[in-house]
């Protein structure tokens, strides 16, 4: 699997889970849910991914937008 494809499963796993905390536990989580949308967002600007830059330190396949 490409750094790519990890990122964007891991990014809407975080996002999935902290939703359902947010609506069984305490609403303060979706503070989390925004955090992840706006560290995608400025990915998308900037190309500057913490995740990818450890995936690929980690030895993943990288893909065509985390090169």
């Amino acid at each position: 699997m490409s750094i790519d494809r990890i990122v964007l499963a891991f990014a809407g796993a975080m996002i999935l889970i902290s939703l359902a905390l947010g609506w069984t536990v305490h609403p303060y989580f979706l503070f989390f849910t925004a955090f992840v949308g706006a560290n995608m967002l400025q990915a998308a600007f900037t190309g500057f991914c913490p995740l990818a830059m450890i995936l690929k330190k980690l030895g993943a396949k990288p893909g065509c937008a985390f090169e």
